[in-house]
């Protein structure tokens, strides 16, 4: 099993690699696109990310699922992509290799990342709100918002960018409380 640290090291390369490829074959836009596409549908799909993470299932089955769910869907060179990371035993890091793609690319066009963790959905309304108020923050333009759903928080929210996390959560606000007890 691999941690997230060193999944993290690992993806860089990877990222890096797909990264080069896109910008010489003018397909960053379109590469984002279906990277984001493949994020959403491991995230929606727990069978799909067994069957990818299971050493058992040989190489050949793994490619022609893949095939089977993308091959009008993305672009070949992203399909050819899948494919080097079966080939390598590395597509377990594929979550991993996608995020940090993303990152660089967003870096590139000086986009910021804000992670939104959220104890419900949020809607579009709220959503504008919450970027906006990013934007006064960083005083940037461009803001892409990734949204997780964690009923851990009770209610609220934390918006994390970069190093910077801010906790408007209820459970954040549950263990200020606690500790300023404990600490009197």
């Amino acid at each position: 099993m691999i941690n997230q640290s060193m999944a993290e090291k690992i993806s860089v390369p990877y990222a890096e690699a797909l990264l080069d490829l896109a910008k010489k074959t003018n397909l960053l836009s379109e590469t984002e696109q279906d990277l984001s596409f493949i994020l959403s549908t491991l995230s929606s799909s727990k069978d799909l990310q067994l069957l990818l993470a299971n050493p058992l299932i040989g190489i050949a089955i793994k490619k022609k699922v893949l095939f089977d769910l993308f091959s009008d869907k993305i672009n070949k060179f992203i399909l050819n992509f899948l494919s080097v990371l079966i080939d390598r035993r590395r597509i377990v890091l594929l979550n991993a290799i996608i995020n940090k793609y993303l990152q660089l690319a967003y870096e590139l066009k000086s986009v910021i990342v804000a992670d939104l963790l959220t104890a419900v959905e949020f809607s579009e309304l709220q959503q504008e709100a919450i970027i906006e108020k990013i934007k006064l923050i960083t005083k940037s333009d461009n803001v892409k918002l990734v949204i997780s759903i964690d009923s851990n928080l009770i209610g609220g929210f934390i918006v994390k960018i970069g190093s910077k996390v801010i906790d408007a959560s209820l459970s954040g606000k549950l263990n200020q409380i606690a500790f300023y007890l404990n600490t009197n």
